[in-house]
């Protein structure tokens, strides 16, 4: 073995330490540091970047009267199959559609994708929308109105600055926090000073964006889909579950995983379910269902008995799924989101391993309510009220007040 080069000594021990796998990691990650693809990172095109202090965007001189359809633009990044944002952001789209207005997609790809291949993806997973797809490399046409729906999109409607247009965010989350204090941090917190028309889903985002930028927002409130989440078996269960995504940091993996080893050293009877990420695999025994389609989900759900709601740059869909599945939910202190979720099933606690561990184990040993309960008070909204508010907000920036 001394014989050996020191390389190859470290491989070895890397080999018996953790495997094929943890090897093939390692020699991945070199080749990431030595190849600079970091650069690839949450990449922008410097071309499509604005300045709120530089801004003056035209609007046009006059109004279609109230009533003419409308041909409103959306600007999104490219969707993956099962993306719970895009899957938000489309259900607006077809509540505008359906109210007899024309929308087109154009999709912001800095890495240069095929445009067949996204449209691809949005026909194949929401084939209830209608919109025209297009790209933004194609430019940006004369349209009514356009809706930014992330941060990215804001600058690239922002820059596209000749354009006369009505301007919209559709924002889902406070952004900046997707990042360290840096660039991508000031960037994104610039573009709520656009002056676009913003809707936010949920009140969280309105409080905040109130509280640190003076805007007034819209909101769509979170639709609860109860055709597919809803409560299967009303007896105790066992068990909890975790969406583990662990390349979101806004998800806590992290303090998931730590709060979970925790558990399981308190209650090793109980069965411990995670989604989201087929490839993760913490150290405590668990089950992981990978990514898992609704039907599949509220399924899941309506086995456990509690189940980790983290997310730290707005309310999330899970809560209100595993409350109607009859789940309780424990989800981490935060001013803005425990004032804008006032369900009393839902336990709040301290970002800690130890106070989510603790709670999980004080719902699994009987110290809650019965599922049936728990459902029984879910939120009864439905997602047509949140379109009924974007499409109002747009008319009326479009149109003029009522």
């Amino acid at each position: 073995m001394s014989s050996l080069p020191s390389r190859s000594r470290e491989a070895l021990r890397v080999l018996r330490a953790s495997g094929a796998r943890g090897l093939a990691q390692r020699a991945v990650r070199a080749a990431y540091d030595r190849l600079g693809a970091s650069e690839l990172n949450a990449k922008l095109d410097l071309d499509l970047i604005a300045d709120s202090r530089r801004l003056d965007l035209p609007v046009p001189d006059r109004r279609p009267e109230r009533g003419t359809p409308l041909t409103v633009g959306w600007i999104c990044t490219p969707p993956a199959p099962g993306s719970g944002g895009h899957t938000t952001l489309f259900r607006m789209v077809e509540g505008l559609e359906a109210a007899g207005h024309r929308c087109v997609l154009y999709t912001h790809d800095v890495y240069g994708g095929e445009l067949a291949r996204h449209e691809k993806v949005i026909r194949d997973n929401w084939p209830g929308m209608k919109a025209e797809v297009r790209s933004v490399a194609d430019g940006l046409g004369p349209l009514d109105a356009y809706v930014a729906s992330g941060w990215e999109t804001a600058h690239v409607l922002a820059s596209h600055s000749g354009l006369t247009t009505r301007r919209l965010y559709f924002i889902q989350d406070f952004e900046p926090l997707f990042y360290p204090a840096g660039s991508h941090y000031v960037l994104s917190e610039d573009t709520y000073r656009f002056g676009f028309r913003p809707i936010v889903v949920g009140p969280m985002l309105r409080d905040l964006l109130r509280d640190r930028f003076g805007l007034e927002a819209a909101v769509a409130e979170f639709g609860v889909d109860t055709g597919v989440y809803h409560l299967t078996r009303p007896s105790r269960r066992r068990g909890v579950v975790f969406y583990a995504k662990r390349d979101y940091a806004r998800r806590g993996f992290i303090l998931g995983a730590l709060a979970l080893r925790e558990f399981h050293r308190m209650h090793p009877d109980q069965e411990i379910h995670l989604f989201g990420d087929a490839t993760v695999k913490p150290p405590f025994p668990h089950t992981n269902h990978g990514t898992l389609r609704p039907a599949a989900l509220a399924a899941l759900y309506n086995e456990c008995a509690a189940g980790i709601a983290m997310s730290f740059t707005n309310l999330s869909l899970v809560p209100d799924e595993m409350l109607a599945c009859g789940v309780v939910p424990v989800a981490v202190e935060n001013e803005y989101a425990k004032a804008s979720m006032d369900n009393p099933y839902v336990r709040w606690v301290t970002p800690t391993g130890s106070s989510i561990a603790e709670a999980l184990g004080d719902i699994v040993s009987g110290r809650a309510a019965a599922p049936a309960e728990v459902a029984a008070n879910v939120r009864q909204t439905p997602w047509e009220t949140a379109k009924a508010v974007t499409r109002q907000t747009i008319e009326d920036e479009v149109y003029g007040p009522a």
